[in-house]
């Protein structure tokens, strides 16, 4: 072959390799890690019937376009698994330790679904994780105490889960954390203390918790506190009286002891929930309560009822033990329907001053039975409160005495 000849070889074999060179760089600019780490985690997990979540997870395409991921320069920022709209059915499967290859990682979350097994300890080892949520799963056992090392996590949410064992005391340590949702699932032991100072959020209800609280257990950033449905005990009145930010509070079932501060009627919160514990002693409101709705029934709580109370529009204050009159200023809310709750059945009530005749507005409810008097008003009243409309007076005269 002559030397022309040559020449028109070779700058068509220049341009096919450039032409593959091109190809190449187009599907592989991904970090060859975070490339093998996304195959792992998807021959993990499965589309549930009805989910078409992995539908774009072609691996000889661009990863950084499949669906619920996010890249920056070569690396894999947040996964995002699921379809998050309403309703979808979600994936099924394990989460493959390969998660803990991302180790740009700031973002993880799965859809609720069927992903069962337990958490990765491999996740533990992204450093720049600050969002990790993997709620209403059948993600089960401990959770890992190295979870810990996230020192940059904001947000814990591996709600509505089977996970068991403790809190580990390290997720107390994290010092960003602002989330902690870890409700429903079957945690047992104390909670441990938070030490971040910014932590506006713990929701531990519905799990098998145990133990006291101490007064300086929690931040004064908290904002939200569910620990309804578990077996804590001890008082919480010195904690309480430092939590001035909450506008949310469910203590619930539980088995907190003593007072309950006046102090804490004063806070921003808008739902107050204390039922059904041991606290006990008089509940006193410095000022006129503004929260909407106040649950404080199936206590110990003894005294007058207060008439700071009155301003309260759902007020259940049934199955304590109050004594005396009920304030005349209840009355006057309760007959101009600013009232739209007062429960005071099972207590032991003397008197109450309302004409047998008034009309009680149909937006408002009013129980009194079971107490030391006979109601002056009929009024419909929980199927839970009995047929019984007055205590017997052996109880009344002991409770006197």
């Amino acid at each position: 072959m002559g030397k022309q000849g040559r020449m028109r070889v070779v700058p068509c074999a220049l341009f096919l390799v450039a032409l593959f060179q091109c190809r190449f760089l187009a599907f592989a600019i991904l970090d060859p890690l975070d490339f093998l780490a996304l195959q792992s985690i998807r021959k993990s997990l499965n589309d549930l019937p009805g989910s078409n979540f992995f539908a774009s997870w072609d691996f000889t395409s661009d990863p950084c376009n499949f669906a619920g991921v996010y890249c920056e320069s070569n690396k894999v920022i947040a996964v995002n698994l699921g379809d998050p709209r309403a309703g979808s059915p979600g994936l099924t499967g394990r989460i493959n330790p390969a998660i803990g290859k991302l180790s740009a990682l700031a973002e993880l979350s799965i859809v609720p679904g069927r992903i069962y097994g337990s958490l990765p300890q491999s996740i533990s080892q992204l450093k720049d994780l600050r969002f990790l949520a993997i709620s209403r799963n059948f993600i089960s056992g401990d959770i890992p105490p190295t979870l810990g090392q996230l020192r940059s996590l904001k947000t814990l949410d591996l709600s509505y889960n089977q996970l068991t064992g403790e809190i580990p005391r390290s997720i107390g340590t994290l010092p960003e954390l602002t989330n902690v949702i870890l409700c429903h699932n079957h945690l047992s032991g104390s909670i441990p203390p938070f030490l971040s100072q910014v932590v506006t959020r713990l929701d531990l209800k519905h799990n098998a918790l145990t133990g006291s609280l101490a007064p300086d257990s929690l931040p004064p950033s908290l904002q939200f506190l569910s620990l309804s449905w578990n077996q804590l005990t001890g008082p919480v009145d010195r904690l309480l009286s430092g939590l001035d930010q909450l506008n949310y509070l469910d203590l619930s079932l539980n088995q907190f002891t003593g007072p309950i501060p006046g102090r804490l009627f004063s806070f921003p919160i808008t739902n107050l929930q204390l039922e059904r514990n041991l606290f006990s002693g008089p509940v006193q409101p410095a000022d006129q309560v503004t929260i909407s709705t106040i649950d404080l029934s199936h206590n110990r709580l003894s005294g007058q009822i207060s008439p700071m109370f009155s301003t309260v529009q759902n007020l259940y204050l049934n199955n304590n033990r109050f004594t005396g009159q009920v304030p005349a200023s209840f009355v006057d809310r309760l007959l101009s329907a600013s009232i739209q709750i007062l429960y005071l059945q099972h207590n032991y009530l003397t008197g109450i001053e309302i004409n047998p005749t008034a009309e009680i507005p149909v937006s408002s409810s009013l129980c009194l039975q079971y107490n030391c008097m006979v109601p002056p008003v009929q009024t419909p009243c929980p199927l839970k409160a009995g047929e019984q409309k007055t205590r017997p007076t052996a109880q009344c005269n002991e409770w006197k005495g």
